[in-house]
């Protein structure tokens, strides 16, 4: 059984939709995949704008714009269909998330399926926060069940994107996950200041001095002393880490210095937590060398950098096959990782 499959991611940083165009195939009930195209397309400074500001927007606003995303998803898909020549079986989509409070039942991923279906004349399966959210989950993260079946060699995956999270079996053989930190949000927004629209390498992380007083205060916020399951979204982030950032009288330099430390440490934390020996790291952080070196002083688990692909690709990768997972109506979302009062096979089909 085979299955080709377009799946979008759309992150938190902001810079741009992922796609990747991946088969499946189940044998002897094991899964295998491969990454036949991949690229990210980045948003023009008009489409950044609309969705960082998303939340500002009236209802009727709001409508729209999820609307408008859709159809921009769905030519995005048609180019890039065209441009390979290939004939997906469907598109599974993320969405970009602009609400994410799962304590008040909310989750909103924009870029509305049948949209997306319209321009495509192709399946779509999306929104597949929603269900668990209202099963009481916290509709994150959803990528453990790919962790778990198509990267099961790892003891361990952790990806560094817009947050950081961690996902592994526990001794009961139950899937374990859940946000740590911010990361690529926090680097990227200060890395702004300075004009640029990332650290490189954590170089200006690098330069910086560390600032302990800053450091103490970013690690007693109280999400960190919570037990999983537990996530993060950009309402967190922007009540508790930017007035921290914007309020600090440090050089930038210093202030991605500090919050790179932070970030190694509370990572470091979870790590050393979970007793986990061999880790997968993916997401753009895992190109930070700073943060990456950082870590590796803290842990003694062997870390492992996967390729290109995997590294950049590996949450649209996940997201096609949720999709898959969906169109089986299989279960792709674990309560042992949201915190839901049952497993689900989450994902709207248009």
């Amino acid at each position: 059984m085979a299955y080709k499959v377009l799946g979008l991611m759309s992150g938190t940083s902001l810079d741009g939709l992922d796609l990747a165009y991946c088969e499946f195939r189940l044998h002897h009930g094991t899964w295998s995949y491969s990454i036949l195209h991949a690229t990210t397309i980045p948003y023009s400074t008009q489409w950044q704008k609309r969705l960082s500001d998303a939340t500002l927007t009236s209802g009727a606003q709001f409508v729209q714009l999820d609307t408008e995303y859709g159809h921009l998803l769905g030519r995005l898909c048609r180019t890039f269909i065209t441009k390979h020549q290939i004939r997906p079986d469907f598109i599974a989509s993320h969405g970009h998330t602009v609400f994410h409070r799962p304590s008040l039942k909310i989750t909103s991923q924009i870029g509305k399926g049948s949209a997306i279906a319209s321009e495509t004349g192709l399946p779509v399966v999306c929104d597949f926060r929603s269900g668990d959210v209202a099963l009481g989950g916290t509709g994150a993260p959803l990528v453990p069940i790919g962790d778990k079946l198509l990267f099961g060699s790892y003891d361990c995956c952790l990806n560094l994107g817009g947050f950081a999270n961690i996902s592994y079996d526990n001794k009961e053989g139950a899937r374990i996950a859940f946000d740590i930190c911010p990361v690529n949000i926090t680097i990227n927004y200060l890395s702004y200041k300075e004009g640029k629209p990332y650290d490189a390498e954590g170089t200006m992380a690098r330069k910086g001095i560390l600032q302990n007083e800053l450091m103490e205060a970013l690690n007693q916020l109280d999400f960190y002393h919570k037990p999983p399951p537990k996530s993060l979204g950009k309402e967190w982030f922007e009540a508790h880490i930017i007035p921290l950032m914007d309020t600090a009288k440090y050089k930038v330099p210093d202030l991605l210095r500090t919050f790179t430390e932070h970030a190694a440490f509370q990572i470091a934390c979870s790590v050393s937590a979970a007793s986990q020996k061999r880790i997968l790291v993916t997401g753009g952080g895992a190109y930070n060398k700073f943060l990456l070196e950082r870590l590796k002083e803290l842990i003694s688990a062997m870390i492992i950098i996967p390729d290109f692909q995997t590294i950049k690709y590996k949450e649209a990768l996940i997201f096609a096959f949720l999709g898959v997972l969906r169109m089986r109506n299989e279960i792709n979302i674990l309560r042992s990782v949201t915190g839901a009062k049952k497993d689900s096979s989450g994902g709207a089909i248009y």
